[in-house]
């Protein structure tokens, strides 16, 4: 379990409801201390207890270098574009409406080849990205 004293620990949102216009975007310099390849920028669309909810957009051409989370699992949905994932050695191109996982401790990748939109879940709640300054 995270506390506030762990840099991946995230405060769970205030309230039970929030727009996604109220919510500031975080531009990405790294995911899992690797820096990406293009622009990618997320917003906490909801912090629980122990789910985190994002709302991720990708500029085409980006590129998520291979990477794996060792202390969560993360479940994504793609609502625009096409992404080509690599996970756990096995290569999919994603379009609108479909679902990915990336299970704890499985080596991913992504590649955006539109720019894409997607919603992604993480559970337990951890903070896996550091913002621009």
């Amino acid at each position: 379990m995270t506390t506030a004293t762990d840099p991946r620990y995230i405060a769970p949102t205030e309230g039970f409801f929030t727009t996604l216009a109220a919510i500031a975007p975080e531009r990405l310099a790294a995911v899992e201390g690797i820096k990406p390849k293009g622009r990618v920028e997320v917003r906490r669309a909801m912090v629980g207890e122990d789910i985190l909810m994002l709302h991720v957009v990708r500029e085409k051409g980006l590129i998520d270098p291979v990477h794996k989370h060792d202390d969560h699992e993360t479940v994504a949905y793609l609502i625009r574009g096409k992404l080509r994932l690599v996970i756990g050695g096995e290569e999919f191109i994603a379009g609108p409406g479909t679902s990915w996982r990336h299970p704890r401790g499985v080596e991913h990748f992504s590649e955006a080849l539109e720019e894409c939109e997607q919603l992604e879940i993480k559970s337990p709640v951890r903070k896996t990205w550091v913002s621009e300054a």
